[in-house]
């Protein structure tokens, strides 16, 4: 049973998701805050597996929250997953640094909502492909241009083309689709790029791609 934690300040928000994730056999609602102050204390109470944490709350908000949660050693295994509207800002990559396992938009799917915490329950990371484009779209339109880091000189042209696609926001199975590969293949790259750049998840490879200018507006095609 996959235990989640919901955190918004918003009670219809909240109310939503519980009847979305509650009609699920093998997912339990095991609490509801209303802010980041409560998240925290809930989180340490009732150690949840998910955390699905809104960003912004009055008071302490998801990003610092979020890091109370990530950061207390007697939460090790709590994953936190911040819901965002499309007002995106830095606060995303705080939030990844600080080890969040992935965004979801408020507006998902109830499909895409179910699929993300069952990832993220199993220790993968996931960040909606929507969110990804807009971050990189902002990125280019604030002007800033980053230079690729010499940690990349460790991989091979094929883990270039799959971290590219990683950060892009593509899964395996559309990676290996897209590479014409197998998914098995596809999912090897990835824990190889991991292990060779010294990263702790999917998140973190995001970071870098993002980071390092190997994703671009249009990138993708």
């Amino acid at each position: 049973m996959i235990r989640v934690l919901l955190a918004d300040d918003q009670t219809l928000v909240r109310a939503g998701f519980r009847s979305i994730l509650s009609d699920e056999d093998d997912i339990e609602v095991v609490g509801e805050a209303a802010d980041g102050e409560q998240a925290v204390a809930l989180a340490r109470e009732l150690r949840p597996d998910v955390v699905l944490m809104d960003i912004r709350m009055p008071g302490t908000d998801g990003l610092e929250a979020g890091r109370r949660i990530l950061g207390d050693p007697r939460l090790d295994g709590v994953r936190v997953v911040i819901l965002t509207t499309f007002d995106i800002d830095d606060y995303v990559y705080g939030a990844l640094r600080a080890g969040a396992s992935g965004f979801l938009v408020k507006d998902t799917e109830p499909m895409e909502l179910l699929h993300a915490v069952r990832v993220v329950a199993r220790g993968d990371a996931l960040i909606a492909p929507a969110v990804t484009r807009r971050l990189i779209a902002e990125f280019a339109r604030r002007g800033r241009r980053p230079a690729p880091g010499p940690r990349l000189n460790a991989l091979t042209e094929r883990e270039r083309d799959v971290l590219g696609l990683v950060g892009a926001g593509l899964s395996n199975q559309e990676i290996a689709q897209r590479l014409v590969l197998s998914p098995a293949t596809a999912k090897t790259h990835v824990s190889r790029i991991m292990t060779k750049l010294d990263v702790r998840d999917r998140a973190q490879l995001v970071i870098l791609a993002y980071e390092s200018g190997m994703i671009t507006p249009g990138w993708l095609g």
